[in-house]
């Protein structure tokens, strides 16, 4: 069987529609867990400024929130959505809340763990903000942990546009 990439999964956009990742086959994507009331929630400025910056160049930023995590996003999709809208003014594509570990992780996040373990080899999420830089073809290329300000990406990011 040929190994899975990002192109095999599709997820619910935060509007309620269906988003299939292959659509946009053969952009870099970053991919983050976020969360509305967490310490690294004014990360989402910096995330948005690598959209704004990266778009044009076949960069797409997806976040996807996640309430895993001290609960720390408890809204519906709505309130999420005018939040990050609001207060960051983030306009990259958000997803439909989801379960990143557990019995109930949403497949995507399954293989993204799978595909590039953290720490000592655990595959689970510690913590919101957790960020996947997948390359071109549709494969994890780095993990980065929630305390990783999305300003030091560029390099990766760079690297990734350009294989």
């Amino acid at each position: 069987m040929p190994e899975r990439t990002l192109f095999d999964f599709s997820s619910t956009s935060i509007a309620g529609k269906r988003a299939d990742f292959a659509a946009k086959r053969g952009s870099v994507f970053l991919i983050v867990n976020t969360a509305s009331a967490c310490g690294f929630t004014p990360q989402f400025k910096g995330l948005e400024k690598l959209w704004e910056d990266y778009a044009a160049r076949g960069l797409v930023v997806v976040g996807f929130p996640c309430n895993q995590f001290g609960a720390q996003d408890p809204g519906s999709n709505g309130e999420i959505a005018s939040f990050c809208e609001m207060n960051y003014g983030v306009s990259f594509p958000m997803m439909a809340k989801v379960d990143v570990n557990g019995a109930s992780a949403d497949a995507l996040w399954a293989w993204l763990k799978g595909s590039a373990p953290g720490l000592l080899g655990s595959e689970a999420i510690k913590w919101n903000f957790t960020k996947f830089l997948v390359g071109r073809d549709g494969k994890v290329i780095k993990r980065y942990a929630p305390n990783e300000e999305p300003e030091n990406l560029r390099k990766d990011i760079e690297a990734a546009l350009a294989a």
